[in-house]
């Protein structure tokens, strides 16, 4: 039964939780930027490179027949080497740490922000100054 309760316990402590939560939306962040890359920004490099589809480079190993596309050479049982699904992976990765990088900058502006401490407001003269200040008012009087 100690291993149960122990397991709870462990299961419940906020860091855990935290985790839990930071792996769902880095999951939602992930499907995000993947159609930011795939939908928005590959079309326009794809645009740029004379209409080059990344996933589809590759080359075939096993003999000199030329393929339209690497599924048909997939297929068709050809031995490829398919660096363009790599390429791909390499931009995705690029640009999934590049909003990481911005979104941890915001955080950690925002963070310094709600750290920096209040001014303080200007010291009081101390009890034995006040003391000092009261008996001096006696003694003139």
């Amino acid at each position: 039964m100690g291993f149960i309760k122990e397991f709870k316990e462990f299961a419940m402590k906020g860091n855990v939780m935290d985790m839990a939560v930071g792996v769902i939306i880095g999951g939602a962040f992930g499907k995000i930027v993947t159609s930011l890359v795939n939908d928005v920004l590959m079309p326009i490099i794809s645009l740029c490179t004379g209409g080059i589809s990344f996933t589809d480079l590759f080359v075939n190993l096993s003999d000199d027949t030329k393929y339209a596309t690497l599924a048909a050479a997939q297929e068709a049982g050809a031995s490829v080497f398919a660096y363009g699904q790599f390429i791909q992976n390499i931009i995705d990765f690029i640009i999934i740490a590049f909003c990481i990088f911005l979104m941890i900058k915001g955080m950690n502006k925002l963070s310094r922000k709600k750290e920096e401490p209040e001014p303080e407001a200007p010291a009081g003269p101390t009890q034995e100054e006040l003391l000092a200040e009261i008996r001096d008012l006696l003694k003139t009087k």
